[in-house]
């Protein structure tokens, strides 16, 4: 039986704004397949019809933006000869994002952690209250992280700012999201939904044909990013690696048991 993907992502549209609300407060808004599928097939749609110009998505609730992929969800495999791959779900949601011709918003009006923190850095602009969390902990959890998220990553923020959030996995909060570029803006939790929504109806009021050109201009320039083949298949074989190891195994259990992980490199 087809999943009703509505009920994962809740839309409002406005005066040529598209409002997605990440829908799954049980889980901290974490990022399902069937959510992610409903985000790349609604962004489409929006892309084809024309009529909305400027995107803003935020998580449901006031606590977490997003938490991230579903940890349980993550393949994990002792068979060297078992291939793993980055779900597809997640990376069409992230492209489709970072593909839509029109600029996109991340309301963060709660914590933004793993994927969601991916989530974010795909949108043109993070804004945030003055609260939140963000963080990237997928080393604490022995998981690699696939390729194409890192360069989003990298276009977001830069390769010296990539290194340290993927390479210590803090946790970063406060003040310190803006001294470090990973917000643009941050306000009082109270003015949040109403200073987004003046930043967004600033940008709708702009030629719709000159945001789209200046956007698909920005994008020819972080396409000198992309990797080539070579490099792509090098990047599987360490992913492939990391999927095959005790140590996910181990990451993914204290996890779920809320314990600080024993890795061993193995």
């Amino acid at each position: 039986m087809k999943e009703n993907t509505e009920k994962w992502l809740l839309i409002e549209i406005k005066e040529f704004i598209a409002f997605l609300t990440l829908h799954h407060p049980e889980k901290r808004n974490a990022l399902t397949p069937a959510m992610l599928t409903a985000l790349h097939m609604n962004l489409e749609s929006f892309s084809k019809k024309g009529d909305i110009r400027c995107v803003v998505i935020k998580g449901a609730g006031d606590k977490t933006f997003s938490s991230g992929y579903d940890i349980a969800a993550i393949p994990v495999s002792h068979q060297p000869d078992t291939r793993q791959d980055t779900p597809d779900p997640l990376r069409k949601g992230l492209a489709a994002i970072k593909q839509f011709p029109y600029p996109t918003i991340a309301m963060l009006n709660g914590h933004a952690f793993g994927a969601g923190f991916n989530l974010c850095a795909c949108c043109d602009i993070r804004i945030a209250a003055d609260d939140i969390r963000m963080g990237m902990t997928a080393a604490r959890l022995g998981v690699p992280y696939h390729p194409g998220g890192i360069q989003q990553f990298i276009e977001a923020f830069g390769i010296a700012r990539t290194k340290e959030i993927f390479y210590t996995a803090s946790i970063f909060h406060g003040k310190d999201l803006l001294r470090k570029g990973l917000v643009d803006y941050m306000v009082p939790r109270s003015e949040l939904e109403s200073f987004t929504r003046t930043f967004a109806q600033k940008i709708t009021r702009n030629a719709p044909l000159s945001l789209t050109s200046i956007k698909k201009i920005i994008t020819l320039f972080e396409n000198d990013l992309t990797l080539d083949q070579s490099n792509l298949d090098t990047a599987d074989k360490l992913m492939q690696r990391c999927f095959q190891s005790d140590d996910l195994k181990e990451g993914q259990a204290a996890f779920m048991e809320k314990r600080p992980p024993v890795f061993t490199g193995k």
